[in-house]
């Protein structure tokens, strides 16, 4: 567990940061809700005519003018889109950063196996996930009921899971892919963010690219099936969950094996 409560340590500014950022948005945008309610109605009106582009952001299945609606289209998107980059961030310079900063020969000096260094890295960037998701989960829900809006937990948990298992699954697959670094690799992990949120929106716009959605983690999110059905997509969670267990069994085998530059 040492590498585990020094990575920890390591990116404890960082989560704060993100945290706070990411908590603040969602937190002002829950409070501004009620004075932007009775303009909610008009509002859907409105989008419910704009085609492909309210399709993209699954606007077409949901209103705004109701609390839950709203929560998920706008506070999804800001947790779902730094979430997601906060959780590719740590994934790629996990493991990468070592040479990068040139401690790797240092740390492979401690009486522990490579396997052990992996593991511990694996798991310190999983918690500082769960431990970022805790706190806006609690923010947003705090937020939710100083405004009188209340949230059944049969809609919001598994709401809340489906952010939580798109930052892990991207975090594993930048994860996988620092092992196969030896620089910076912020730019690979937050294009690969980016671009599962694209891939996202292209299968939502059109049906001739619906099996997109079963290589992103973004189609975890799908508001509206989640709200209708209180359950997520289990045959996207399936294709995540192998996706996952690949990215973090490469990640193992290759940092067993590298030339580590010290």
């Amino acid at each position: 567990m040492t590498v585990f409560f020094h990575e920890l340590k390591r990116g404890r500014m960082s989560l704060l940061i993100w945290t706070a950022a990411i908590a603040f948005m969602i937190s002002v945008t829950i409070l501004i809700y009620p004075q932007m309610k009775p303009q909610m109605q008009q509002m859907d009106e409105m989008v419910s005519n704009m085609g492909s582009f309210s399709a993209a952001f699954g606007m077409d299945k949901m209103g705004m003018s109701r609390f839950i609606d709203y929560f998920s289209l706008e506070c999804g998107n800001t947790l779902g889109i730094g979430g997601a980059m906060f959780a590719a961030l740590m994934g790629v310079t996990a493991l990468a950063k070592e040479e990068r900063e040139h401690t790797a020969e240092f740390l492979c000096t401690l009486p522990l196996s490579r396997s052990r260094i992996v593991l511990g890295k694996l798991l310190a960037v999983a918690a500082q996930i769960v431990i970022l998701n805790l706190a806006v989960a609690g923010c947003a829900v705090g937020c939710a009921a100083a405004i009188g809006e209340s949230v059944e937990a049969g809609i919001m948990i598994p709401l809340l899971l489906s952010f939580l298992l798109l930052e892990l699954e991207t975090a594993a697959l930048c994860f996988g892919v620092s092992a196969f670094l030896r620089g910076n690799g912020l730019g690979i992990g937050l294009g690969l963010a980016l671009g599962l949120y694209f891939i996202n929106l292209i299968s939502n716009i059109t049906e001739d690219a619906k099996s997109l959605k079963y290589i992103t983690p973004f189609a975890y999110t799908d508001g509206a099936y989640i709200i209708e059905h209180r359950s997520l997509q289990w045959e996207y969670l399936a294709v995540g969950a192998a996706l996952t267990a690949a990215a973090i069994a490469a990640a193992f085998l290759k940092y067993r094996k590298k030339d580590l530059a010290g």
